[in-house]
């Protein structure tokens, strides 16, 4: 299981060449399979891929782990969900499982398409930008009128960078080699983040006395009020679904862009089983749209860039895989990147290849998870999936997309995003759109860019 000199050239050359570690991690998998350790000073993880070992992690044996950890993940969610773990871990999910349930998101249809409509409003015929920027700008808008009934449309600007600020804080960095590190010019942006939020509890908080009752629970924020619960965990909450939840949709629809912009093809023809299914009527009206090869494109994008390519736990007693020991205490990270583009269980798994989910098929059991697996499965997955569908189908319904760097590397940050950038001209589509939403766009939102 150690690595060769020889190999670690080669690895080294890999991360040089595809400007990633991913790269690495393909070469050394190719070497030692589903299970294998790096070996760094103060750095040293077990790695295990494929779905056996996904079955381990997320089911069978996932009591032998612990999702907290000492990374700045915690710091920066403190006991937000995704970092506790038993019965503190159970109450919360129970608390935060029905607003963000399949049976709430009709509700959510009409709030989605209007955020989409609003962003997109700024786009000039010929314009080119960044659909990294823009998915986070929409995904933003999203989550935070979804879960927490705010508008921060005219707050975006002075959020923007402390928001870059938090996802660069818990992304992996120097900090996992030199653990007491100094990283100086977080505080500020992160404060900024914590006073917006405690603002918007307060400011329901005010509500509910004006109104001398709980409000009736309409959204995730109400929920975790009407649990009576401090605002110190209601703000952990809050910043972990917004940190995690827009982050997780931005790459989903950053890297769906992307994939279509390279693969033209594919983009001429998911626009015209558009054009033939819903016409110029909003996605998901009641005309019994069913949009089958947008799903299997979204599903082949989740496959090959799955947003968290990588879950990392921490063993709480020893575990054996392929009978092969891991310690109790030891990191161990589980590569659903890996699993994903095993080529014993995908065809051609490098290629994009949205008719491999085409008909109905489906993957072996645990060889698909892009959203987990078990009870700890992704709280969000099925929001997220309606999401990206209303959102893609809505923008190219209206606009033309052309890809002008096709050259695009995967960038380990909090998800996995698309470097350095998805730049793509834009030109707004000769029909008329028919617009049956509740919402008037609003104005503007400002061109900010990605700060890499």
């Amino acid at each position: 299981m150690s690595i060769s000199p020889k190999l670690g050239l080669q690895a080294l050359l890999s991360l040089i060449r595809e400007k990633s570690p991913l790269g690495p991690l393909h070469l050394i998998f190719k070497h030692f399979g589903y299970f294998f350790q790096i070996s760094l000073a103060g750095f040293a993880p077990y790695v295990v891929s494929g779905p056996q070992a996904n079955r381990q992690v997320l089911v069978t044996e996932r009591g032998k782990l612990n999702w907290r950890n000492p990374d700045p993940v915690t710091d920066l969610l403190r006991h937000g969900l995704l970092v506790t773990d038993g019965d503190e871990h159970d109450h919360l999910r129970s608390l935060m499982d029905k607003p963000l349930s399949p049976g709430h998101l009709p509700q959510y249809v009409d709030m989605i398409l209007h955020h989409t409509e609003r962003v997109s409003a700024t786009w000039q015929d010929g314009q080119t930008i960044d659909m990294l920027a823009e998915s986070r700008k929409i995904a933003l808008l999203i989550i935070m009128d979804a879960l927490f009934g705010v508008d921060i449309h005219d707050d975006l600007p002075r959020l923007w960078t402390p928001i870059l600020k938090a996802i660069e804080f818990i992304s992996p960095g120097p900090w996992l080699l030199f653990r007491h590190l100094p990283r100086p010019g977080f505080k500020k942006h992160l404060k900024i983040l914590d006073d917006y939020l405690y603002s918007i509890i307060a400011a329901r908080r005010n509500l509910q006395l004006s109104t001398c009752n709980l409000q009736p629970s309409t959204d995730l924020l109400q929920y975790l009020l009407n649990a009576h619960l401090p605002d110190t965990l209601i703000r952990d909450q809050m910043l972990t679904m917004l940190i995690a939840g827009h982050d997780t949709s931005t790459a989903l629809l950053a890297w769906t862009f992307a994939l279509l912009g390279q693969h033209p093809e594919a983009l001429q023809q998911l626009t015209l089983e558009l054009d033939q299914t819903i016409g110029t009527q909003p996605p998901l009206a009641p005309s019994g749209w069913q949009p089958r090869l947008l799903d299997d494109v979204i599903k082949e994008s989740l496959r090959l860039y799955p947003p968290i390519h990588l879950g990392n736990r921490f063993t709480r007693e020893e575990m054996t895989f392929e009978g092969k020991i891991i310690p109790a205490g030891a990191r161990l990270f589980y590569s659903i990147y890996l699993t994903q583009r095993d080529p014993a269980h995908w065809d051609n798994p490098d290629s994009f290849c949205p008719e491999r989910f085409s008909q109905g098929r489906k993957p072996s059991p645990f060889a698909f998870i892009p959203f987990g697996g078990g009870p700890r499965a992704c709280i969000g997955a099925a929001f997220s999936q309606a999401e990206a569908r209303l959102v893609i189908a809505r923008l190219l319904q209206t606009f033309t997309f052309t890809l002008t760097n096709p050259h695009i590397h995967a960038h380990m940050g909090a998800t996995l995003e698309p470097r350095p950038g998805v730049l793509m001209k834009v030109k707004r589509r000769k029909i008329s759109v028919v617009g049956c939403l509740h919402h008037a766009a609003g104005g503007a939102v400002p061109p900010y860019r990605n700060q890499h």
